[in-house]
């Protein structure tokens, strides 16, 4: 039952937001933010579909244990995408509200390098049995406060502008690291934890929504 429910979700989720990205990408006509914002769906779908097809493949035949390689590759290439996902919603945030700060940029940059370097780092051990719970959560510290920048910018820009469209844009980072933490910090020891994954994902899915109604509401 679980590699059913499982594996129908990551599908419909999967085709759900790279379809969304597509869509954006094509209807953008000239609309950078949007243009953007599409791209930010395709990486976000693309990104996961490392991960997630595996993982579905796993479930549904001989289990997770004999797809460790596919699997932790799949995380360590998700891991990548997921940081230039929040690069490009930054790149969002400076078209729509005509701002672009060379210290914020330089911000961004900093910490979405610094990720990816800890990403890269062979002590992550992504296809190792025992992947250390320690460089989980290095690797997670920088992503983590490109997180808290992101939150901050949409929330007082979209405050500032009255900006109904992206006023809640704020609240699907926050919920997104509020399911994904417990994740990182506590799944190896309560695998029922990882769980979270599913409304982490689905508030992934409300940024991209936000977007694309954004772009129907505004392309009229």
């Amino acid at each position: 039952m679980r590699a059913i429910f499982e594996t129908a979700f990551d599908v419909v989720y999967l085709v759900s937001v790279i379809t969304i990205g597509i869509l954006m990408v094509k209807k953008a006509k000239g609309e950078k933010q949007y243009l953007l914002f599409g791209l930010m769906a395709i990486v976000l779908g693309s990104g996961d579909a490392f991960h997630l097809v595996p993982r579905a493949i796993a479930l549904c035949t001989t289990g997770l244990e004999n797809y460790r390689v596919a699997l932790g590759t799949g995380k360590l290439i998700t891991s990548i995408t997921m940081t230039f996902f929040y690069v490009l919603l930054y790149y969002v945030w400076c078209l729509r509200y005509k701002k672009e700060r060379k210290c914020i940029t330089l911000t961004v940059w900093c910490l979405a390098i610094l990720r990816i370097v800890l990403c890269l780092m062979p002590q992550n051990n992504w296809t190792g049995e025992n992947p250390p719970i320690s460089w989980g959560i290095i690797r997670n510290i920088p992503f983590l406060l490109f997180g808290i920048l992101i939150i901050y910018l949409f929330y007082i820009e979209a405050k500032r502008n009255n900006d109904k469209d992206f006023k809640y844009l704020y609240l699907t980072v926050v919920l997104s690291f509020a399911f994904y933490i417990p994740v990182v910090l506590f799944a190896d020891k309560y695998p029922s934890v990882g769980m979270l994954m599913i409304p982490k994902t689905l508030a992934y899915v409300w940024t991209v929504l936000i977007g694309f109604n954004a772009q129907r509401r505004n392309t009229k």
